[in-house]
């Protein structure tokens, strides 16, 4: 007998799959759910969460999957996931992807692909997804083998992280998916080894400036944008305007920041602070349309732009000081700068901010008999009112609408940080249910209520029945008026009533009936004094819910007829 026949045999190595690499890859980033829609491509990648204890919520359309793994990601400040399938799985999810582009907010989307063995021979959903992904994405690539699927994920995460936030795309071919290496010689990136802080507190010879500015202003105010929660930087916002005795106003995500009552927290006075104010610190936020391209401050104001993307810096607007770092470390370092001097600025700005006071109180009670009013059909400043006053300071607000949540954003007031959600700059509609979905599953112990216009609704409420299959209770309010109404408005306003109904107009919809069909609590209203029973029933009914108001359709919000492009 040979010597090579007494030895024992080697254990054969282990061997792991590509869906499994996926798994552990976004294991180590942090993720504990993917959203996702079922596809062949795909279904390893299930397998490997199945085994890394990875949650999986599959839903009904791909744009919910991916709006759910932006929604997570602004809720929790960890990159959410999607995953779906090749070709129209894909383009599905290209609105959601593309919305977190413009939202700064970081997310990876994993699509499947065609097997590398049959690329350019017309496999099965085969079409150039990177190439329709580069544009709206800070990263898009192929993984090109198995043992590059963990270190090519993990590539993907840390660009989602360079500069401002934002997604990132992998395809990953069907064949590279599925098949085993050898563990050994699988890189797999280690949590917490791959990526460094990307926090940078700016130039100091630029915040001594800031510093010096904000000491000799006579009437300061601060925008404080999106950027402020990305950055978690709520406490040293907070403490710069107080310190400094800056009024303050917030703008996206950055709602939130100081709660209503604060001494400190303003919102109807805005524009008349803009005109009159000699400094101005816009917090980030870019120079877009939400601003005028910048064209609403004062010429005469000196203005800061605080930013982490180098390149929203005086974009659109020339500017008197710009500084590039995360929103919080610069404000702490500002105000460390302001307060070190002998005269802050503070005692002298009491008169400017009784003023911007007075300005806000007439505003609010202009609009308040509005909101107050008993008419029917309901006017939309009462019900957005009645939901303002339903909210706790344990209660997540979403907006998914046209001209109804332009009226909530002049009423709606979160109680605290991280309370605020929209879109975003690209307005997409659509987002409510899976923001809903994604900020219940993220916070199960929250209150989340979502605004929905009915247009909004129609376009992926389906994934209703999604979060009464998973268990997770929200309060929905479709404000209703059968319109696309903010469209219809400037279609009146150019080319008159008699053209003002054309493919904007909606049926009359029982989304309270819809919700019931599907397993959650639905209630109809008419008269605005059933509103906020409604809303208490639906809190307490524990499920997914629809609450169907029938609002105006003849009142628009100030914010759409002042919007430029119907001018």
């Amino acid at each position: 007998m040979s010597e090579s026949a007494t030895q024992p045999a080697l254990p054969a190595p282990e061997r792991i799959s590509g869906g499994h690499l996926v798994a552990k890859a976004l294991k180590a980033e942090g993720v504990d759910v993917i959203f996702t829609l079922c596809g062949g491509h795909i279904i390893d990648i299930y397998d490997g969460c199945v085994d890394e204890g990875i949650d999986v919520i599959d839903v009904r359309h791909e744009q919910v999957a991916a709006h759910a793994a932006d929604g997570y990601a602004r809720i929790t400040g960890k990159p959410g996931c999607a995953v779906v399938t090749a070709g129209p799985g894909t383009t599905d999810a290209v609105t959601g992807v593309a919305n977190a582009f413009r939202a700064e907010s970081p997310m990876l989307l994993i699509g499947g692909q065609g097997a590398l063995s049959q690329h350019k021979m017309g496999s099965l959903q085969d079409l150039p997804h990177v190439d329709m992904m580069t544009p709206i994405t800070k990263f898009a690539a192929t993984v090109p083998s198995t043992e590059r699927v963990a270190d090519i994920v993990s590539m993907a995460f840390r660009e989602c992280y360079n500069g401002a936030p934002g997604p990132s795309f992998l395809e990953i071919p069907r064949d590279v998916l599925d098949a085993t290496v050898p563990l050994e010689k699988a890189r797999i990136p280690k949590a917490g080894h791959y990526r460094a802080s990307t926090r940078q507190a700016g130039d100091p010879a630029a915040i001594e400036r800031l510093g010096d500015l904000i000491a000799h202003a006579e009437k300061p105010c601060v925008l404080l944008g999106s950027q402020v929660w990305t950055c978690r930087g709520t406490a040293d916002a907070v403490d710069f305007v107080r310190a400094l005795n800056v009024p303050a106003y917030m703008n996206g995500a950055g709602r939130g920041t100081l709660p209503p009552g604060d001494p400190h927290h303003y919102q109807l006075s805005r524009r008349y602070a803009f005109t009159n104010a000699d400094l101005i610190i816009i917090v980030g936020t870019p120079f877009d349309f939400r601003m005028g391209y910048g064209k609403r401050l004062s010429p005469e104001a000196t203005v800061v732009q605080i930013d982490l993307d180098y390149r929203t810096v005086g974009k659109n607007r020339d500017i008197d000081l710009g500084i590039v770092g995360d929103a919080g470390l610069v404000l702490s370092a500002a105000a460390a700068a302001a307060t070190g001097r002998e005269d802050n600025g503070s005692a002298r700005r009491k008169r400017w901010m009784e003023e911007l006071r007075e300005v806000e109180t007439k505003a609010y009670e202009k609009r308040l008999p509005r909101r107050l009013s008993d008419s029917a059909p309901i006017d939309p400043y009462r019900l957005v009112h009645e939901i303002n006053e339903f909210l706790t300071e344990d209660t997540i607000y979403i907006g998914d609408g046209g001209d109804i949540v332009t009226f909530s954003g002049q009423v709606v007031q979160p109680k605290s940080p991280g309370h605020w959600m929209d879109p975003g700059p690209l307005g997409t509609l659509g987002v409510g249910v899976a923001f809903a979905m994604a900020a219940k599953y993220a916070e199960p112990g929250k209150d989340v209520v979502c605004l929905f216009g009915d247009g909004a609704f129609s376009l992926t409420g389906w994934d209703f029945e999604t979060m009464v299959r998973f268990g997770l209770p929200f309060i929905g309010v479709i404000g209703n008026n059968s319109s696309m109404n903010q469209i219809r408005y400037g279609q009146a306003a150019k080319y008159g009533e008699a053209r003002g109904r054309i493919g904007n107009t909606l049926g009359d919809v029982r989304y309270d009936e819809f919700a019931r069909m599907l397993g959650g609590y639905g209630e109809e209203v008419r008269d605005p004094s059933g509103i906020r029973p409604a809303l208490e029933r639906a809190r307490e009914s524990g499920r997914p819910s629809l609450i169907n108001v029938w609002i105006d359709p003849d009142v628009y919000a100030p914010g759409t007829m002042n919007q430029t492009m119907y001018k």
